[in-house]
């Protein structure tokens, strides 16, 4: 029999501003202790040197991470032409060079073949599994890997402004399983003049904005007191891209013990998927079939 996890059962979402350094894993864990919480999980991993929005799921909450981790998400990221390095950010060893740079016509114009559905091939520093095994820890050991293509949909890439000569900064807005290394390093082959990520800030994630984001240093000098548990937001904010139907309190115990139960909506389609609130709280998130709603999570508490 496994050990107890200790901790509260505190359910909601933290939105961290997430500094360069720390890995993410290690800013849920930071927010777990603060928090003394009992379960915790985060939407969308950041590189270490990334900043900027990393939502951190507790208790109920970590239900919802797969809906938030399929939003689209923003960034903005400065690029380095003329240089390509081996993990496509400044971290790594510069590989190739060129005195060629760009205009910003050719910026703006190349921009057209990264927005819509595209192909991108993760950076050989990444934690795509090849054979089980992360490919940046094979890359570590000097190996070079044939990683496959991967969809992605790209809603926005957009200039912004261009410093001087050998940067440009950039606005990405994308759904999941994007790499904005891989944008950097595919938009500087395609301009001839090699490219790679500079800085790189996530502005949003889903229905969360760096204005709702507190800082680690402000969790800190929170921790373990109320004050940091009225920044908790409500574990339905993790469902605001699913259409809600309500439910009454019989139909509420129905769904919570995973059985069909009858709902409230309108406008649905069959077999849609939809989340299902009793007093303005989360029930369950299921398919709809025929007025009733037929459960694939429930919520034990809001």
């Amino acid at each position: 029999m496994g050990r107890k996890r200790k901790g509260r059962d505190i359910s909601g979402w933290l939105v961290v501003d997430k500094p360069a350094g720390p890995t993410s894993t290690a800013v849920v864990n930071k927010v777990r202790w603060a928090l003394d919480a009992k379960k915790a999980g985060h939407a969308g991993t950041l590189d270490p040197d990334a900043t900027g929005i990393l939502a951190v799921a507790l208790g109920e909450a970590t239900k919802t991470v797969p809906y938030i981790t399929d939003a689209l998400k923003a960034y903005r990221f400065t690029v380095r032409w003329g240089q390509a390095t081996r993990t496509d950010d400044a971290e790594g060893d510069v590989i190739a060079t060129s005195d060629l740079r760009p205009t910003d016509d050719e910026i703006k114009e190349a921009l057209h073949g990264f927005v819509g559905d595209i192909e991108q091939v993760p950076p050989q520093f990444s934690a795509v599994k090849i054979d089980g095994e992360r490919a940046y820890k094979r890359a570590r050991d000097g190996e070079e890997m044939e990683l496959s293509a991967r969809p992605l949909w790209v809603e926005e890439l957009t200039l912004l402004d261009r410093p001087d000569a050998d940067h440009a900064e950039l606005e990405l807005v994308c759904g999941k399983g994007g790499y904005v290394r891989s944008i950097a390093r595919d938009l500087g082959e395609t301009l001839g003049c090699y490219g790679h990520v500079l800085h790189l800030r996530r502005t949003w994630s889903g229905p969360f904005d760096a204005g709702d984001a507190l800082t680690l240093e402000q969790i800190e000098t929170m921790a373990r007191t109320p004050e940091l548990d009225a920044h908790l937001r409500p574990v339905a904010e993790g469902l605001v891209e699913l259409p809600e139907v309500s439910c009454s309190a019989e139909a509420a115990v129905k769904l919570r013990n995973g059985n069909p139960a009858m709902v409230v909506a309108s406008g649905l389609e069959y077999g849609e998927e939809c989340w299902v609130s009793h007093d303005g709280e989360p029930v369950a998130v299921g398919r709809y079939k025929s007025g009733e709603v037929h459960p694939t999570r429930v919520f034990v508490t809001a």
